[in-house]
This record gives C-alpha cells, structure tokens and sequence, in this order.
C-alpha cells in the first residue's frame, strides 16, 4: 500500500508487524502497538522521511509524566525527569542487513518493546516484499537471529613508548534471546547511543529442528579396552569407533550392529577423522602410524609411519578446496611435527616444523590456513594453498598469548567443512547418482560444498578461532587478519579439554576439568551461560545440527543435555555407562547421539 494513498488500511493499527506490510517508509510504530508517520500524521511526536535518507521530527515539545505504581496499583513516584529503565525511550530507528552486508529496506522506526519475534515478522515481511513472495513459502516460517553492531574502545599504553594507544572494534552482539531491544539497549547503554541508527544483522536459523535425545536405544558392545574416539560419517549414516584395543570399528546406524573390525594398529587408536566425502577414514595410533580406511569394505587402503610418536590429531582438507578431491589429509604428533599428507599417492607433501613441543591439536580451516596449538603455549598458522607467491606449508604467523599449554582448537567453519556437500537429510541438492566415484557425484559434490561454504561465509564474515589452554582460559581470534587475540576469555577454573562451534557459528561452548561446561557468542567471544551439573570433569562436547542442543560427556560415567542458550541446568541426563565417557558425537542429520566409555561399550541415544 503506497503510504500517501488515505485512507489507511485499519489492519495495519493493530500493533502486528504482520505479512501485508508492503511501504515502510516514513513509518513508526509506538510502543502500544498503532502506527504513527505519514500514515497517521494527527499522532504527536511522529517522524517522516524526507526522502534523502533522513528524517523530519515534529511535534516534539510534549512531554509526558512518568508514573510508578506498587505491587497493588497504587502511584508511589511520579517523575518527569526519571532517567532509570524509562529512560529508553519507545521506539528507535533500525536499519537491517544481511549477513552479506547489503540493506534491507530503509530505516525505519521499531519499537524497543519487539524483540526477536516481532523483528523476525517484520524481515519476513521485506524479504516477501522484496522477492515476491507468497505466503505460501517456506520463508514465512523460517526463524531469525539477530545481531547488534556495537562500538567498543579498548585504550592502553604502548609498552615500548608509554603512550597512550586507543583501539576501536566492533563486536556483533547476538541479541536474539533478549526479552525486547529495551533489554538489549538497557545492558548496552554505554556502548550505543538510542540518538542513531541501530544497525541490525539477521541471519536465518535452520528451518528444520532436531528432537532432544532422551533415551538409550542400544548399546554395542564389541572393543575390549577403553574407547576413546566415536563419529558419525558426514552423512550420518555410518558410525565408527577407536579405542585403546588397537581396533577400528564401523557399525550401521540403522541397525546398530558391527558391519567391519579393522585391525592393523599396534597400539591404541588415538585419532580419527572422516573424509568430507565419507570416502575414506583415517586412524592414527600411539606408535606414530596411520592407517587409511575403505569404511565400505572395511579395507585398509594404505599404513604410513607418519611420526615417530604418537598422533594426537589429524584434519582433511575441506571439499570445497582443490576441486573437491579430498586427497589431502594433515596430522600432528607428540614429535612437534605436523605433516600433510596425500592419501591418493600415499606421500608426504609438506612438513609443518616450527613447534618446540608436543602439538596438540590441528585444525583445516575454509580459508586454505592450517592452525597447529602446541605444549610450547603457541599457535602457528600455516597456508595450505598454492597460488601466485604462496608455497604450501609456509608459516604465515605465530599466535601468542597463553601461559600454559594449548589443549584444543576450534573453527568457526568446522562444522560446515565436517560435513561437505551433505545436508542435514544426509543428501546432496540435485545429484541422483550413487557412486561416489562417479564423474556426476564428483561434480556435484564439489558445486554443492562450495554453494554451502559460500552460504555460511558471506561476504563479511571472517573466520574465526578459539584456543583453550592449561591456563584456565580461553583466547578468540580473528588469525587471517591480526595475530593478537581479540579477546581472553574467563571464567573456567581448570584447564580446559574441549571447544566446539555450533553449526551456524552463532556459538561455541568450552568443556573443563572444573566440571562446568561454559556457552559463549561465537562472533563476539561474549560469555552467555554456564553449564552445571556434572560432578566430574567434562571430557568433550557435540551440538545438534540444529544448533539448538548440546550435548557433553563426563568422567562422572553420564552425558547431559542442555537447551542453548537458555538452559542453565541440563534438560536431560543420559545414565547408563559403568564407567567414565570419554568419546561423543552428536549425527549430522540430527536422528542419534553416540557415547563411547571407558566401560568398553558405545550406547545410542535418541528421541
């Protein structure tokens, strides 16, 4: 409806931002609910756009009292001057983006009362308008998250010169789960002014939701020492375990039952990793030697003695890198050495050697970096890509900061990498062939995990890392772009053993040995909740594909789960095991939780 054309549509006073909205230009919405601008010009204190972007303000002058009432009613204060919770005022102007940076719509005046639901309607309501969209569509249903763009100004002084330096970041602050923008507005007073725009970027959620594992289905029993390591296939359909017995085993998910046991290690499995493809599997053991897998046949395609010492981690390269051959594969050891291997000629290309301890964790990140955190308390980052002046294994920078050894990395892409071109059904978009050697399955594999990186990246969104240490903390980085962390993050009282990013990156969550697990913003490094309820340590942690739930094993012999970011107390207890959990994985497409203990069993938990 052209916002000039009288008279006014009497649906649109009703206080719902709701699907017919078409022209929003020069339009507000008071705090009760009815309009005022152009629509309604009669209303006191209303803005109008003057067409340049701007906006004429009239009809200021009134003022109005501000009344405080008792639990009963009563008036107790009357101030027209309160500069407390009131003094937020009624409505602010936003402007909303995507993740790619572009404006959507113009700005315009939302009440500070909406919160993410009143804001989700009214995305809804300028995307179907933008694209001409019916009703009908999925995009009426889908939900949103919302981030605040907030200025912070860190001052210090230079320790060389003693002068006074001042930084200025800014962190997007993920305001989805506040009650209103007052709320946000109210913690944030320092740092944004209601006197501007408040810029505004949504991001869709996943449409689809996960159902909370509640119960175990089965247990496998099978491996005869501790199991150390349990995952899923990237398209959820096959399950595969390691463990202190020297055996690597694949089991059917549907069926719960052993399909191969693999033996060839000499020592325990304390490795392993999926190809992005689900082709292969690789295993590294306590005597430095790595074994690659046909997880179909249940074959060894190949045994290297990678390192002299044992292998403490390993990482595939991304499918939507180098053509999506998913050839290359790195690993670390105890040796200090990283090496990157291709597992088609079954040679070592490169060797990552800078470290002067153990390394302890790798991580293939989705921009061709390789990130290595070592017991020398550092974090190098080498490339992984040819091209004009780059040189595969290059060391790019060393990242310092911690005072203790680093335990664990995490990347913001992980998950998105984890699983490739399958999504959350398991499938790939527009491929019908079966044969993963396929010519078509190769191609549209390839175009589909590029198509889904470029989703998950957008154009301004950087990649992101997280290191946790034995100094009890955790540090945030931004490694492409500065080699100083953005943030050190508290709280944990003990060294902590595991990080993970949520699919979407909106957050991660830290295991520790203090028994807590912790959920912080994964774009902000901002701390959101603690976790409590395990009575022992807190070996590793998974999330649904959803983002939704996560899950955590303990040494206290249960795993728990919690409902992100609003649970501070676990939905769930999963009993069961005899004996402390040291290995979990949550199945991308979302159907089954898999525990692995030292009691010798894997237990499947669903719905």
């Amino acid at each position: 409806m052209d916002v000039d054309t009288p008279p006014p549509d009497t649906s649109y006073a009703t206080g719902t931002i709701g699907a017919k909205l078409k022209d929003l230009s020069g339009v507000a919405w008071t705090t009760g609910g009815s309009l005022v601008g152009s629509l309604n010009p009669d209303n006191v204190g209303y803005r109008t756009s003057d067409g340049r972007g701007g906006y004429v303000i009239s009809a200021t002058g009134k003022r109005y009292k501000r009344i405080k009432r008792d639990a009963d009613g009563n008036i107790i204060d009357v101030d027209e001057n309160d500069d407390g919770d009131d003094a937020i005022p009624g409505n602010i102007v936003v402007q909303f983006s995507n993740r790619d940076g572009e404006q959507v719509g113009e700005a315009m005046d939302v009440p500070t009362s909406a919160g993410s639901e009143e804001l989700g309607a009214l995305i809804r309501s300028l995307l179907e308008e933008d694209e001409d969209d019916d009703h009908g569509t999925n995009k009426a249903r889908i939900p949103y998250a919302f981030f605040a763009k907030v200025e912070r100004v860190t001052r210090s002084k230079n320790p060389t010169t003693g002068e006074p330096v001042t930084r200025t970041r800014v962190d997007e602050v993920d305001i989805t789960d506040y009650a209103s923008l007052k709320a946000f507005l109210k913690d944030y007073r320092k740092e944004v002014s209601t006197e501007q725009t408040l810029s505004l970027t949504y991001q869709p959620l996943a449409l689809f939701k996960v159902r909370p594992v509640t119960r175990c289905t089965d247990t496998l029993p099978g491996h005869t020492e501790a199991i150390l390591h349990v995952s899923y296939s990237p398209d959820g359909k096959n399950l595969a375990s390691g463990g202190g017995d020297a055996t690597v085993r694949f089991w059917d998910v549907h069926t719960s039952t052993p399909r191969h046991t693999c033996k060839g290690h000499r020592d325990h499995v304390l490795s392993t990793a999926w190809s992005p493809d689900g082709v292969r599997f690789a295993s590294g053991d306590k005597r430095g030697m790595l074994i690659l897998w046909d997880p179909v046949k249940g074959e060894a395609l190949g045994k290297l003695q990678a390192h002299s010492k044992w292998i403490t981690g390993m990482a595939w390269e991304p499918m939507h890198k180098n053509n999506g051959k998913c050839e290359r594969l790195a690993t670390s050891s105890k040796d200090g050495l990283g090496k990157i291997w291709n597992v088609r000629t079954k040679r070592c290309e490169v060797t990552l050697a800078g470290h002067s301890d153990s390394i302890e964790s790798i991580k293939w990140g989705g921009e061709g970096l390789i990130y290595t955190a070592s017991r020398d308390r550092t974090i190098k980052v080498w490339n992984a890509d040819e091209g004009e002046g780059k040189r595969v294994g290059i060391l790019v920078k060393t990242l310092v900061g911690h005072g203790h050894r680093v335990n664990t990395l995490a990347v913001s892409c992980d998950y998105v990498c984890r699983t490739g071109p399958f999504d959350h059904y398991g499938k790939i978009a527009d491929v019908t062939s079966k044969d993963r050697d396929s010519t078509e399955w190769r191609n549209g594999a390839y175009n589909a995990s590029v198509e889904k990186y470029k989703a998950f990246k957008g154009s301004g969104e950087p990649e992101r890392l997280v290191s946790g240490s034995d100094d009890f903390t955790i540090l945030f980085w931004n490694p492409i772009e500065n080699k100083r962390p953005i943030k050190r993050l508290t709280g944990h009282q003990q060294a902590i053993n595991h990080i993970a990013f949520s699919p979407d990156s909106r957050f991660f969550a830290s295991g520790s040995f203090d028994k807590k697990v912790k959920v912080w913003n994964g774009r902000s490094g901002d701390f959101v909740a603690t976790m409590t309820g395990h009575v022992g340590a807190v070996y590793q942690v998974a999330w649904s594909s959803d983002g939704r739930y996560l899950v955590s094993a303990s040494k206290d012999s249960t795993a728990k789960l919690w409902e992100i970011p609003s649970g501070k107390k676990a939905r769930e207890t999963l009993p069961g095991h005899e004996d402390e959990v040291y290995a979990l994985d949550w199945s991308p497409n979302g159907a089954s939780v898999a525990t692995g203990s030292k009691d010798r069993t894997i237990k499947i938990w669903k719905h």
